[in-house]
């Protein structure tokens, strides 16, 4: 499984209307392209950061989107109030979930970069055993997934959570659980934040 991550730093004015645009446009057109497999859209209100993520059956069918993809980005980039876009691709490392996004769910995601890229695969074994494991535990818990770029060793770990309050209650935990889950898989956490969840149609199966 693979999937294409898209950056965008919105108007606070035009969030809204992209997040729509985002619902009743964008999501029927990349449902009826070969291979597309869902979407998710997270925002942060207080940074008007917003990001897309389709995924992909194969890393081909991912590839052989981008003609039809980029029009797309392009018309969500203008109704978020933006002039362009941050675009990634991955390898879905890891998915689990406990159960399904409700409305007015929330995510924590951590982006980070191992150390060294000869323990990258150990890295995300590390992630999917201990991780995944211990945050089956925690309160409000949905799903996890891990999203990874072997070339340049970085990963993106996206934690949801029923809600913003599940994750307040948690957040100590969360961070105790990065702090030792990075050193023991030999990464650097890059960046943390936190984001509601606008949109959740990703159907990528379990890969824990």
């Amino acid at each position: 499984m693979y999937a294409r991550s898209t950056t965008i730093q919105a108007k606070p004015s035009a969030i809204d209307a992209g997040i729509a645009h985002m619902r009743d446009r964008v999501m029927p057109a990349l449902e009826a392209i070969s291979g597309c497999i869902g979407m998710s859209l997270l925002v942060d209100r207080a940074s008007s950061r917003c990001i897309a993520t389709t995924s992909w059956e194969s890393a081909g069918a991912m590839r052989e989107s981008a003609d039809q993809v980029h029009s797309l980005r392009d018309r969500a980039v203008q109704l978020f109030g933006a002039d362009s876009a941050q675009v990634e691709q991955w390898e879905v490392g890891a998915m689990h979930r406990d159960h399904r996004i409700r409305e007015g769910a929330c995510a924590q995601i951590t982006w980070a970069e191992a150390q060294d890229l000869g323990r990258f695969d150990a890295a995300v074994e590390t992630y999917k055993s201990m991780v995944a494991s211990q945050l089956e535990q925690m309160p409000g818990f949905c799903s996890t997934s891990l999203l990874i770029d072997r070339a340049t060793g970085r990963g993106v770990a996206c934690e949801t959570f029923d809600s913003s309050d599940a994750i307040e209650r948690n957040r100590e935990q969360l961070e105790t659980l990065r702090r030792e889950g990075t050193r023991r898989a030999g990464v650097d956490v890059l960046e943390v934040g936190d984001f509601e969840i606008a949109l959740a149609h990703l159907r990528v199966p379990e890969l824990v």
